[in-house]
């Protein structure tokens, strides 16, 4: 099928028949692990292969760009020029599998007809040959991937011994790379350039072998150059100060590479090597790929926490991780997984930043460092102030955000390792994305800290004790945003008679909870002076339109008598209360009242006076206890009152909770929950 399409690399996929899977049978051109991401994929998944075998169709993606728009997860691990094309294997009863291949970056933007269709024609054979397989109960398995097509002529005018002494000759180095990116053929040139044996380069990827070129930057040059069949190059320094220029020239069969001396290539004096910020494994990436996904959806500390322990630390091959902040100058231990004792790690919260430890190394200096054991920890830090700790090797890795240290993650192993050059990079990358993660969780923290410190301080600490009256409330603001609500509620002692109120201020922000103290504050000031419920009203609706906010609140008051068994309620716009009355009856109180205060200054607020008899219950709420979508809001007041009526005798405490927690609109948190219990003792 390659040859046919003049394609250099291609998959086979099977559906698994157990699952909705596909899985990679057989892999063509390149090394496996290229795709090693993708080696099972669900059917319902974003990527050409499985589109292809559900939707029965030729799936054509004409280049990068093509590709980053719309497969940006295959775009984000193979970012190089080249062309797909993903088939489905098929017969009209079943779908087998599907089939991808690809080209070099050179290939025409669109599929030419002849190409679509010697590709659907060789899919429609296997297929058939597929059914006949499974006909014939004949195992469909894995097979051996084919890394290469066989040379099919080679000029006879150069014998093998005459060609090496020509390539020896020569001035500059030569390599030759399998497809693996494994060196078969290094000339002397390259052996002295590189610095190395021959038969140390032999059979092993140069950034393998040279430990100047272990940099993930370099072994990416020959993955683009593999996967786009273009010639790539790059600069990299032999130390301590040689520049070196490496040329890759690729086939189908593997790669040609020159090595000269960088002020020998026009223009190259002037070039400096990228530093790699990746990780030099496919897999790897995949793995860093997942993690993002993972942490964006962190909101607090404690989630970055748990998702470096989830996601982190198995891939790496830890049993152990701590996230360590600063704060005041001390060392702050912002949390910590796999440790029996957490003692071990508490210990360090409030060390000085002054004093020297790894833990305060890496957080003052930004620098990563890495211990292969103890003994290598107690060389250089003979106060072993991070040990014992039950573990035997340690990566130290600053969390570096917007230009700044905001943390140090200590990774912990429990056996001794040595950190090779591409591990360290892998944690080093994963550094920045937890330090990312890191520091909108401490924004996060610290807004919602703040956030639940105003609210404390606008609503009422404890209620207050009125004669005659049991009470209890409760108080949940909305999940959405900040966790900070309008809704508020009170009880306000005064002579001759006390008073309660309720309301909804619009809105789950800090204007809306700054206007709710100022509302709840005008209403303690017009009860205490005396004024009847309808002029208290009347008076915080002039009071709202006045601080001009453009917010509206709904509010019901309330100047109760339990002496005489009567309250006076004035409604504006609030959801109307419920009261249970001694024999366990309940009923919607069907209030009149006015609009929404902050609406019209000339409003008037009328009242209504209600029984309050002896083990009377009124369930005052805002509704968030009662609104949810879907659900029509007569449905949700029959149920509160079908629930106060089986269990409206519990004590308030426990009856609060209880309606709290059988209300499918506070499970939801979609809105601000306010609850008010009055309970007339006679």
């Amino acid at each position: 099928m390659l040859e046919e399409v003049h394609a250099h690399s291609g998959a086979v996929y099977l559906l698994n028949a157990d699952e909705p899977v596909l899985e990679m049978a057989v892999m063509a051109g390149l090394p496996r692990a290229f795709a090693a991401p993708w080696e099972r994929v669900g059917l319902s998944a974003p990527v050409p292969v499985a589109v292809a075998a559900r939707e029965r169709r030729v799936v054509w993606v004409g280049g990068e760009e093509e590709m980053a728009r719309r497969y940006p997860r295959i775009a984000v691990v193979l970012p190089y020029p080249f062309a797909l094309a993903a088939v489905p294997v098929a017969t009209a009863e079943r779908v087998y599998g599907a089939v991808f291949v690809t080209w070099p970056g050179s290939h025409p933007a669109e599929l030419p007809a002849a190409e679509r269709q010697r590709l659907m024609s060789a899919c429609d054979r296997l297929a058939v040959r597929l059914r006949r397989a499974t006909e014939e109960s004949l195992p469909s398995v894995r097979e051996a991937d084919l890394l290469a097509t066989p040379v099919v002529a080679v000029a006879g005018t150069l014998g093998t011994v005459e060609a090496a002494r020509m390539v020896a000759r020569l001035p500059y180095g030569l390599l030759s790379l399998d497809l693996h990116g494994r060196v078969s053929y290094a000339n002397d040139a390259a052996v002295d350039l590189l610095g190395r044996p021959v038969d140390e380069l032999l059979g092993t990827p140069p950034w393998m072998s040279v430990p100047w070129l272990n940099d993930p930057m370099y072994e990416d040059r020959y993955r683009a150059a593999l996967i786009s069949q273009h010639i790539t190059s790059f600069v990299a320094l032999r130390p301590p100060r040689d520049w070196l220029s490496f040329r890759l020239y690729p086939s189908r069969d593997g790669l040609s590479v020159r090595v000269s001396r960088a002020r020998e290539v026009a223009g190259a004096a002037g070039e400096t090597p990228r530093a790699g910020t990746g990780p030099n494994r496919l897999v790897g990436i995949s793995q860093v790929l997942s993690l993002t996904g993972a942490l964006t959806e962190a909101a607090g500390v404690q989630d970055v926490v748990q998702l470096v322990a989830d996601e982190v630390v198995p891939a790496v091959g830890a049993q152990a991780v701590v996230l360590l902040g600063s704060q005041g100058g001390r060392l702050h231990v912002l949390g910590h997984r796999g440790y029996r004792d957490p003692h071990i790690v508490e210990r360090f919260d409030g060390l000085p930043l002054t004093q020297r430890t790894p833990g305060t190394h890496a957080l003052n200096s930004g620098v990563p460092a890495f211990f292969d054991s103890t003994r290598h920890l107690e060389r250089l830090y003979p106060d072993r102030h991070e040990t014992p700790d039950g573990y035997a090797a340690w990566a130290y890795v600053p969390l570096i955000a917007s230009g700044r240290p905001v943390g140090t993650c200590v990774i912990a192993y429990s056996e001794e390792r040595v950190f090779a050059p591409d591990e360290r990079a892998v944690l080093t990358s994963l550094g920045g994305l937890i330090a990312q993660a890191l520091e909108r969780a401490l924004l996060y923290d610290a807004k919602n800290q703040l956030a639940h410190g105003l609210q404390e301080a606008l609503l009422p600490r404890t209620l207050a004790v009125l004669p005659g009256l049991e009470s209890a409330a409760r108080y949940l603001p909305a999940t959405h945003g900040m966790e900070i609500g309008g809704d508020f509620y009170d009880l306000v002692p005064a002579r001759p008679l006390a008073a309660a109120v309720i309301g909804d201020v619009q809105g789950h922000n800090v204007t809306a909870a700054g206007l709710m103290g100022q509302v709840r504050t005008g209403v303690r000031a017009y009860t205490t002076v005396g004024q009847a419920p309808q002029e208290v009203m009347r008076s915080t609706n002039r009071l709202l339109i006045d601080l001009g906010a453009d917010l509206f609140a709904s509010c019901l008051y309330l100047r109760l008598d339990p002496a005489r068994g009567r309250a006076v309620m004035a409604r504006a716009g609030h959801p109307p209360p419920l009261l249970r009355r001694p024999d366990g009856t309940v009923r919607v109180l069907d209030l009149a009242g006015g609009p929404l205060l902050g609406i019209d200054a000339s409003a008037t607020y009328p009242t209504t006076e209600v029984a309050l008899a002896p083990g009377s219950v009124l369930v005052l709420y805002t509704d968030g206890l009662v609104e949810s979508p879907g659900v029509d809001i007569e449905d949700s007041l029959v149920e509160l009152g079908s629930l106060l009526g089986e269990i409206g005798h519990l004590p308030l405490e426990r009856l609060a909770d209880e309606l709290v927690r059988h209300s499918a609109a506070a499970r939801q948190r979609a809105d601000d929950v306010a609850l008010l219990l009055l309970r007339a003792t006679g």
